[in-house]
């Protein structure tokens, strides 16, 4: 008997139109070789949304959202409408009202890629970065007083909380258990000596019950440079909300492109739904031209049958994925000539041709 999940489909705005679907055909191919079965429900929500009706979704979506077992997003964000309107009203609403407190945001070297890198391979380029997903520097608590006058002030308020903490670095700890035994905690303590040195105390709290795991604790500035330099030394990555956004994107950067990053934004208990989509915005400039790369939400794919259950076809998109970049069918943000289409349809016809492995 088939195991049946409902999935919500958000393509939101821009390249979404096109990167997500191009994501489904994958997903549909995956189920069907495996016999799962998906029910899969567009919600149309997002800037474009917003346009029309004031808001970027129901004034009951989060409830709708609740009834799936898992949300395959594109991106959210159009040039006529405020950017500060998409992360508050959105992208981070979904993620604190639904308890997605990880971020898992994997960076990998795929076949047959050259990475910027010049001398790297896909051994030194396979790790994980794991960032705070509600609290942090993000939590938008704060005030902008007088703006237009000399006295104007604006303020943000970073939060970290003892449970939230502990909760990011035990799912962080018990990953690692499963790749290659090493958490780096990427801080900036030694500036930031309230809100990141609890952080990183209470991180070295759980650390002693993972004897293991090997832990060590890099400054932000370091870990920069160590993308850069020597990104071997990574396995799982834990770090804040914000130093999180900004290392997944150097990690797209030095795989080859932000096009190719996937991740998830995962409620591990599973008490509430996850949401899955790629690194990158809703790029408006690029969007109807059939160019936009897809692999980033196809991994997104990938890492939803991951968190679901179904490994076996997880592995199989992921592979497919492999195939295609080994082979060189590649979009134009890669030197590639192939369309979203063309990629997503290779992926496709290797997950339909490649045998079906049963345990």
């Amino acid at each position: 008997m088939s195991t049946s999940y409902k999935i919500a489909v958000v393509n939101g705005d821009g390249i979404g139109a096109e990167i997500v679907p191009a994501g489904v055909s994958v997903l549909k191919a995956a189920a069907k070789k495996h016999d799962i079965n998906l029910e899969l429900t567009d919600l149309s929500w997002g800037a474009g949304y917003y346009l029309k009706h004031g808001e970027f979704m129901p004034t009951d979506g989060i409830e709708q959202m609740k009834t799936f077992d898992a949300i395959y997003f594109g991106a959210v964000g159009l040039t006529e409408v405020d950017d500060t309107l998409p992360a508050r009203d959105y992208t981070f609403k979904v993620r604190s009202e639904l308890k997605q407190y990880v971020n898992y945001r994997p960076v990998k070297l795929f076949s047959g890629l050259k990475s910027p890198l010049r001398d790297k391979t896909e051994e030194d380029i396979d790790f994980v970065v794991i960032r705070e997903n509600n609290e942090g520097e993000f939590v938008q608590t704060g005030k902008t007083m007088y703006p237009d006058q000399p006295e104007g002030m604006a303020m943000d308020t970073s939060i970290f909380t003892r449970f939230g903490i502990e909760r990011i670095a035990h799912y962080s700890f018990k990953l690692a258990r499963k790749r290659k035994n090493k958490v780096t905690n990427v801080t900036k303590s030694n500036t930031l000596i309230n809100s990141l040195a609890y952080w990183d105390k209470v991180i070295a709290e759980v650390a002693e019950q993972y004897p293991d795991v090997e832990y060590n604790k890099m400054y932000i500035d370091n870990a920069s440079a160590s993308f850069v330099l020597r990104p071997e030394v990574f396995d799982v990555i834990l770090t804040t909300n914000l130093f999180g956004d900004i290392l997944s994107d150097l990690g797209g950067a030095i795989m080859g492109s932000l096009g190719l990053g996937g991740s998830g934004n995962i409620n591990p208990e599973k008490e509430f739904p996850s949401m899955f989509e790629p690194i990158h915005g809703s790029a408006p400039d690029i969007a109807g031209l059939n160019i936009a790369n897809p692999i980033g939400q196809i991994w997104s794919a990938a890492i939803m049958l991951e968190h679901l259950g179904e490994t076996q076809a997880s592995q199989d998109i992921i592979a497919g994925i492999e195939h295609t970049t080994a082979k060189g069918n590649l979009t134009k943000d890669l030197k590639g000539k192939s369309t979203t289409t063309e990629v997503a349809e290779s992926v496709v016809n290797y997950i339909n041709s490649s045998e079906l492995v049963t345990s």
